[in-house]
This record gives structure tokens, C-alpha cells and sequence, in this order.
């Protein structure tokens, strides 16, 4: 008894048409979720030859409920003004301290307000 098989079918090759598809997709796709801008950054120096402190002191500190200057609290522009008439130039070093459990965002946003005023030199301390 002999058993007749049908002919095996020519086997097909599979179409490359929808994985060009899904790369061109994804390529779009992270193309147009990019940023191409650079974020902004707050320049923090590491090195150890600062000009000595100078001057009368400039201690910012920032707590949960708003900033202070010289343990006086006050609203950030407020303090502005008041720094400007503590510091003799927006060069002289102003000393920042979180304290009390402020954020890092609170930190942050006070040295943006810091450098956006002019005052470059900025040194966080603990």
C-alpha cells in the first residue's frame, strides 16, 4: 500500500514591507520626541582657588518657607535688594545653605534667581 502526498508547496519568502515599516515609524517617531535644544544648566566651580571671602556676609539660606538673608527672612525680591546693598558687586561670593528640609527644587530656583540678578559666584555649603 503506498501513500500519495500531496506536493509540498513552494515555500513563501517572507515580505521585509512591514518591518521597513515599523523602523521607518519609530525613526519618525524619535526624531519628532528629541530635544534638540541644550537645558539649562547652573555652572557650580569645583576648584579650590577662589579669591578669599570679602566683605560683609551674604548667607542665603533657603528653607521649606521661603529664603532668608543673614537670618532675616524675606521675599526674593526683597532679598535682591538687600543683597545689593550688602554686596559691592555682583562678583563677591554669596553663600547658599538649604536648611530645615527645603527641596532641591527650592535650591535650585534660588540660585536661578541668584544668577539671573548677577551674582555668578555661588557657594552651596552644608
Amino acid at each position: 500500500m503506498s501513500l500519495a502526498f500531496a506536493t509540498p508547496r513552494r515555500r513563501r519568502r517572507p515580505s521585509l514591507t512591514p518591518m521597513i515599516d515599523v523602523v521607518f515609524l519609530l525613526l519618525v517617531f524619535f526624531l519628532l520626541a528629541a530635544r534638540f535644544a541644550h537645558e539649562g544648566a547652573i555652572p557650580i566651580s569645583a576648584s579650590g582657588a577662589q579669591p578669599p571671602y570679602e566683605g560683609p556676609p551674604r548667607l542665603v539660606e533657603v528653607r521649606p518657607e521661603g529664603l532668608s538673608l543673614n537670618g532675616v527672612a524675606l521675599a526674593p525680591e526683597a532679598l535682591l535688594t538687600e543683597l545689593s546693598g550688602v554686596a559691592a558687586s555682583p562678583e563677591d561670593a554669596v553663600i547658599l545653605r538649604p536648611r530645615g528640609g527645603a527641596t532641591l527644587q527650592q535650591l535650585v530656583t534660588a540660585m536661578e534667581l541668584l544668577r539671573d540678578a548677577g551674582h555668578a559666584r555661588l557657594v552651596l555649603v552644608e
